[in-house]
């Protein structure tokens, strides 16, 4: 019931692995990955698949390494994973910091993936839009709890997928006369002035003669280094792991092996949609060039005046021609508020003071997504999907995370460090109340982010993965590990990544270390988050007794389910 604790955080522990599957691919699949993803990689190319190979990689961490151990020990929440493991009230404050830190960041950038979308197709203000999207999401995060958003996501997953492989199919049908967007993209052009040519040979030669990199270019001029690409592939990747929101879903099912299940079902579901976005991308921005590129103004396409009035796509007659000129560079002169890849993707425009390159044009790539069935002139109602698809993917993943934080406070915070005697009705009231204060404020920087969406996320999973992954996955596999090992590596972990971040992204200092984005320094405070845990647990005294047999217990089978127990109750007893 959701006005238990165990009902309203865990459901329960009653969902099945194929609705627990199917709900965590919704929660996973968010703006960023319905919207930003493809715009990210349609405007950097072969640079902003680093987002696919580290979203879908660490998936597959996450169903080896952590949901199985993370559901028998049974907690509802990472702090109290944390607290319990590391036996200490100290290492559960920081762990529980660490989540809300992450978990509103993450916010924040979905907030703005449904101000977008509210903003162009609503045909409402931006502001607008967030407010809409906040109520919507506080509303069924508060009144579901974990089983009512759980149920909710299985329907929007649905969505989801439909929303986005729909128009894929028929993009890539139109432009190669192949259906399956994934073959499509490597096939060639079937009409038009390119036809019989390959489709990426095509595109590489548009961008190359607008004076951008080759789609298919790798570390080249004005992309990402190797060494960033591989940081971050690995900041992506062991922040999903230790995602305070994605973690908690393993909590709700019955046993051990269906957490395992779910977590194949989920990286099934999830597969549907990553293969599909390097052909939604690239089709995307073939599309967009043709239409537009020397066009006439007088004749520019519908989707292009109508994204104007958002603010999200820009025109500036520079030379006079009435034409529409799409080349490299800047167009205008602004505030920077959003860059991607090697940092020149675009800008906020917060003026209309024209550069003196001969680009004319300023898009979004947050729109690519939503604006692909203008662009090929698809019918209305696949524009209809596109935007329940991608408000499915933005409200359901700020519902997991409404519902971390609210957890993180009421039960982490309240109940188990100030008023252990708190009822579940006095927990799931300051729940609420918590939910509602996070989202007015994450609603702001929905507003005014400061990156593209993608961007933002990317920011959360560095920091969960420099913050909870090493000591969870130590805690798991690693029973000499202290609790002032896991305090002082979570510590300098999070501290140092955080640091980096603000400094590369809103004091702008270039970044110092190897030339690695704020992006990917999330996979550099993570190697100082173990290093400084290993010393300092091989410098302290070792765990009680019952912590190590804990530990032992949590890797154990089934079988030794009563072992396990009595050694969480004697753990529980020590903690301070």
């Amino acid at each position: 019931m959701v006005n238990e604790a165990k009902g309203f955080y865990v459901a329960g522990m009653e969902m099945t692995p194929l609705a627990t599957g199917m709900a965590t691919a919704a929660d996973w699949m968010s703006a960023a990955s319905f919207l930003s993803m493809a715009g990210i990689i349609s405007f950097a190319g072969y640079a902003g698949s680093v987002y696919i190979m580290g979203w879908t990689g660490g998936y597959v961490l996450l169903a080896l390494l952590l949901a199985p151990y993370l559901r028998k020990f049974g907690k509802f929440t990472v702090p109290d994973f944390v607290g319990d493991r590391y036996y200490s009230d100290t290492a559960r404050m920081i762990a529980l910091i660490c989540a809300i830190v992450v978990s509103f960041i993450y916010v924040c950038g979905q907030l703005r993936g449904v101000a977008i979308i509210f903003s162009r197709f609503l045909e409402v203000e931006i502001h607008t839009g967030v407010v809409v999207g906040m109520v919507v999401a506080l509303l069924y995060s508060a009144l579901g709890g974990m089983k009512g958003i759980t149920w909710t996501q299985v329907a929007q997953y649905v969505v989801i997928v439909i929303g986005f492989l729909i128009p894929a199919i028929l993009v890539s049908g139109y432009t190669t006369g192949i259906p399956i967007p994934q073959i499509a993209l490597g096939a060639t052009i079937s009409q038009g002035g390119d036809a019989g040519k390959h489709f990426l040979e095509a595109l590489n030669k548009i961008n190359t003669d607008l004076g951008f990199s080759e789609f298919t270019a790798a570390f080249g001029a004005g992309q990402r280094s190797m060494l960033d690409v591989v940081c971050v592939t690995f900041s992506l990747m062991l922040g999903t792991v230790g995602l305070p929101h994605v973690i908690i879903r393993y909590y709700g099912v019955a046993s051990v092996n269906a957490a395992r299940l779910g977590a194949a079902y989920a990286l099934l579901f999830i597969a549907l949609l990553y293969t599909t976005v390097p052909a939604v991308a690239a089709f995307g921005r073939y599309g967009m060039i043709e239409s537009i590129n020397g066009q006439s103004y007088q004749h520019a396409p519908s989707w292009f005046k109508e994204w104007e009035r958002t603010g999200l796509v820009a025109w500036m007659d520079k030379n006079g021609d009435g034409k529409i000129q799409y080349r490299a560079g800047e167009p205008f002169e602004g505030r920077p508020m959003y860059t991607g890849g090697s940092g020149n993707l675009g800008q906020r425009l917060v003026s209309n003071k024209p550069t003196s390159n001969a680009n004319e044009v300023y898009i979004d790539p947050d729109i690519m997504v939503l604006a692909i069935p203008e662009i090929a002139s698809l019918p209305p109602w696949v524009a209809a999907l596109v935007v329940a698809g991608g408000l499915a993917a933005a409200l359901s993943t700020v519902a997991g995370l409404l519902l971390v934080i609210a957890s993180s406070v009421s039960h982490d915070l309240y109940y188990r460090l100030i008023n252990p005697r708190a009822t579940d009705k006095e927990q799931l009231r300051l729940g609420r109340v918590t939910m509602g204060i996070t989202i007015i404020i994450a609603g702001y920087f929905g507003l005014y982010p400061p990156a593209l969406v993608a961007e933002v996320v990317a920011y959360a999973f560095g920091l969960a993965a420099s913050s909870f992954f090493p000591v969870m996955v130590l805690g798991i596999f690693w029973s000499r590990t202290t609790r002032e090992g896991a305090i002082w590596g979570m510590l300098t972990g999070i501290l140092f990544t955080g640091l980096y971040i603000f400094l590369v992204k809103f004091l702008h200092v270039r970044p110092w270390l190897f030339g690695i984005s704020a992006q990917g320094i999330g996979a550099v405070g993570m190697i100082i988050n173990f290093v400084v845990t290993v010393v300092v647990s091989l410098f302290t005294p070792q765990p009680p007794e019952e912590v190590q047999e804990l530990v032992e217990s949590v890797r154990t089978p089934s079988t030794r389910g009563d072992a396990f127990r009595k050694s969480a109750l004697r753990v529980q007893g020590r903690q301070r």
